[in-house]
């Protein structure tokens, strides 16, 4: 029996040197380890032998299966390795090629190109960029504006109110990163601030989330010409020289005075008509301005919230102003409905590569 043990051994570990891939390998360990193996078999017949056999024949069954399994674990290594080296030989990709066919390059959203651009003209003029949490304090987004608990103006921003107790919501504006930028830094501040905001609007020219772009000046001496002067460059880098800015009087909790600003048609000139004076511009409606935004000069009590930081309300003034992103996209590139450009849709967003 000993001697049958020793020509199994000797004809499975030749086997298995001969191996030519891990499936033939497995199919050995089958064929001599198996349930069915002739050498488990034999082990199991172990007490069917006579007692002085038993002994000698266990332990070297016992043995030559170990070092069978020893031997089919190194082959089953050696085998994997070498099939791993070949399939990444047969799956090499030359890199330096180009895909085919080519892939095409993507581009920026218009909203992001927009507000690019207006960030670029802002920082021409010496304002620098700030950001804030789009996630709120109550007191930045209303109390330190001016709009004191119970104010009806809340309900014009009606928004999201993410927790209670402190009250945090998803701001309505850019405008709570004035009172945050100017606890930060004195006197004299230039800044604006683009971003995303949020109210319960959902229509053609209003959405649930838009974009917002506000603007900051405060120091000595600074005045409402001041603004009619920055607006003017504003616009006429957004929209092409020769346009004019229009304030007109309004209201606005956080600044006094204050006012609404409109640019001059860039359809129609700003005559109101199209064709020679023959058909009413479809833009302006016929009046020759195009409404952008809200401005005016910085309320004092806005000021009195950050006078410990040097805004004495008595030493320097300034204004503060803002606009739509969406609302300047959709009149630089013809876009009649706000909601287009959060449709995904590929046709629509292709036409600004």
């Amino acid at each position: 029996m000993l001697d049958r043990v020793a020509e199994i051994q000797a004809e499975a570990e030749a086997a298995v040197a001969a191996a030519g891939d891990t499936a033939e390998l497995e199919e050995l360990r089958v064929r001599y380890l198996g349930r069915k193996a002739e050498l488990t078999g034999i082990l199991r017949g172990i007490a069917d032998l006579p007692q002085e056999e038993r002994g000698k024949v266990g332990s070297g069954a016992n043995r030559a299966q170990k070092e069978l399994e020893a031997k089919l674990e190194a082959r089953a290594v050696d085998l994997d390795s070498r099939e791993l080296e070949s399939r990444l030989d047969e799956d090499r990709v030359d890199v330096t090629l180009p895909a085919a066919p080519p892939r095409p390059i993507g581009h920026l959203h218009l909203i992001t190109r927009t507000t690019r651009q207006i960030e670029d003209v802002m920082v021409g003029l010496g304002y620098r960029v700030m950001e804030g949490p789009e996630v709120e304090h109550d007191h930045y987004n209303f109390t330190a504006l001016n709009h004191p608990p119970g104010h009806p103006a809340r309900m014009l921003q009606d928004t999201f109110y993410v927790q209670s107790s402190p009250e945090l919501l998803l701001r309505t504006h850019t405008s709570p990163v004035q009172p945050r930028s100017m606890e930060t830094q004195p006197p004299p501040i230039f800044i604006v601030a683009p971003g995303k905001v949020y109210r319960r609007d959902s229509d053609a020219t209003h959405s649930p989330m838009f974009h917002q772009v506000e603007g900051l000046a405060v120091g000595e001496g600074i005045t409402l010409a001041d603004l009619q002067g920055t607006l003017e460059e504003m616009l006429r880098a957004i929209f092409g020289p020769g346009r004019e800015a229009r304030m007109r009087p309004h209201f606005f909790p956080f600044t006094e005075p204050s006012v609404e600003f409109d640019v001059s048609c860039f359809q129609c000139d700003g005559t109101g008509f199209l064709a020679g004076g023959a058909q009413r511009c479809n833009l302006c409606k016929g009046i020759g301005w195009i409404e952008v935004g809200g401005a005016g000069m910085v309320d004092p009590n806005v000021l009195g919230f950050v006078e410990s930081s040097g805004y004495d309300g008595e030493r320097v003034q300034g204004f503060a102003f803002g606009m739509g992103v969406e609302r300047i996209a959709m009149l630089r590139h013809g876009v009649p409905d706000l909601r287009r450009f959060f449709d995904n849709d590929v046709r629509m967003l292709e036409q600004f590569a």
